[in-house]
């Protein structure tokens, strides 16, 4: 991370020295300035209610889409900003900092606004630039099944219909950022299509981008777990929506990117990153003026307790260590699109990010409030929500397979294949 000058703008620091202030410049930094606002004034103060109450965060997602966020993924070549991988990661951890509920909805659109401009055809493309950018449309993610294994999917068929249209009938889970989304990226599978082919098994499958508002197209609202409450990614169900072929945005003849599963396991990384500092955060603001030091520690006030002051210091040294993971992961990432580094060692920095993150940030969340004693515990401090989050996403899928990879990959050699998970 480069040292600031005096003169440049910056995104504020979130963590000390830890974590000091970044210089932006440009159009992109004057949209991450305008976002950073955003996150301070609207999210962060508002982020304990929307945790509270669930359902999907409208009046906050509609601040945040208005300051052009939206378009930071989506490449300059369609009118877009066309950040790096790495600086979008950053910008959901500074998210996540304040509610990784939203960070999670942001990162479902910028993980399938980079994965779509690859294999969109090309009469699309122009057509969702121009919405992104100007309209501020967001896209949510339909593509979750519940079957028998986590990677089990092509559940939801696709049928041919009239005119240029496909009818889609199917259910889904997990739908994160899909009940609030203006553009919902759904998975299905045409078997017609499949047959045509020669019984090709990618020639059938779909990714239909429908109007939230389609016909047929229902939110259940249903999402009821402990952490990550407002990405409301319940149940989506489709019956016979009305999808035209226009927006399907998967090429049939294209092939399909080999790092998308990276990606998604950077961002993840991102946020429970983010997670960790907020709870750091949190407790390091409330420990001076509100806990009470322990008496055989001689002090006059919890901050200058050496005990409390190890403690946070080795949870700040994990996360840290966390966030310079995930940028490695998010730098590799860039280089693998540029063809300088092969897909293998950015499987294991991603993977290593992710098993380092979840430590750190199921670390910060559970331990840190040992320093602000039993007076952090009232409700109205709202520090139960950081570990809930934390460990609600952590499961997203075994960080021990993450883990287990690396090892293989050290033993032997192995190169993990391209999966949805690895």
């Amino acid at each position: 991370m480069s040292i600031p000058s005096a003169q440049a703008p910056c995104l504020p620091p979130l963590l000390g020295d830890l974590f000091p202030a970044r210089p932006v410049q440009g159009e992109a930094g004057a949209v991450l300035l305008r976002a950073q606002a955003v996150i301070d004034t609207v999210i962060a103060p508002t982020a304990a209610q929307r945790d509270r109450e669930g359902g999907y965060p409208h009046q906050a997602m509609a601040a945040l889409k208005a300051t052009g966020v939206l378009a930071l993924a989506v490449p300059r070549a369609w009118g877009g900003l066309g950040v790096t991988q790495a600086l979008s990661l950053e910008f959901m951890l500074r998210l996540a900092v304040a509610d990784p509920a939203i960070a999670q909805i942001y990162k479902v659109h910028d993980d399938l606004v980079r994965e779509i401009f690859v294999y969109a055809p090309a009469a699309l493309r122009p057509v969702l630039a121009r919405r992104i950018v100007h309209e501020h449309v967001i896209l949510g993610m339909a593509v979750a099944e519940n079957g028998r294994r986590a990677d089990s999917f092509m559940q939801t068929l696709a049928r041919p219909g009239h005119a240029g249209t496909h009818v889609v009938s199917g259910r889904k889970i997990y739908a994160t950022g899909a009940s609030g989304a203006d553009l919902v990226a759904v998975s299905s599978f045409d078997p017609v299509r499949a047959q045509q082919a020669g019984g090709s098994v990618r020639a059938g499958v779909r990714m239909d981008l429908v109007p939230r508002g389609a016909a047929g197209l229902r939110f259940h609202h249903d999402w009821n777990r402990m952490g990550q409450r407002a990405t409301d990614s319940g149940t989506v169900t489709l019956e016979n929506v009305v999808v035209d072929d226009f927006w399907n945005a998967l090429a049939p003849d294209t092939a399909l990117p080999q790092h998308v599963a990276l990606r998604f396991q950077a961002g993840f990384s991102a946020i429970l990153t983010g997670i960790g500092i907020g709870a750091l955060r949190a407790v390091c603001a409330f420990v001076p003026d509100h806990a009470r030091p322990w008496g055989a520690a001689g002090v006059d006030s919890a901050d200058q307790d050496p005990y409390v002051r190890r403690l946070l210091g080795e949870i700040g040294a994990d996360l840290f260590g966390a966030w310079c993971s995930v940028a490695q992961a998010g730098r590799l990432l860039d280089q693998h699109e540029q063809g300088e580094v092969p897909r293998a060692m950015v499987a294991m920095a991603a993977s290593a990010a992710r098993s380092v993150a979840t430590r750190a940030a199921l670390r910060a969340a559970s331990e840190a409030p040992a320093a602000a004693g039993a007076r952090g515990t009232d409700a109205a401090q709202g520090l139960d929500r950081y570990w809930r989050d934390a460990r609600t996403l952590s499961l997203h899928d075994p960080v021990d397979w993450k883990n287990a990879e690396i090892g293989r990959n050290l033993l032997t050699g192995w190169v993990p294949e391209p999966g949805p998970y690895q």
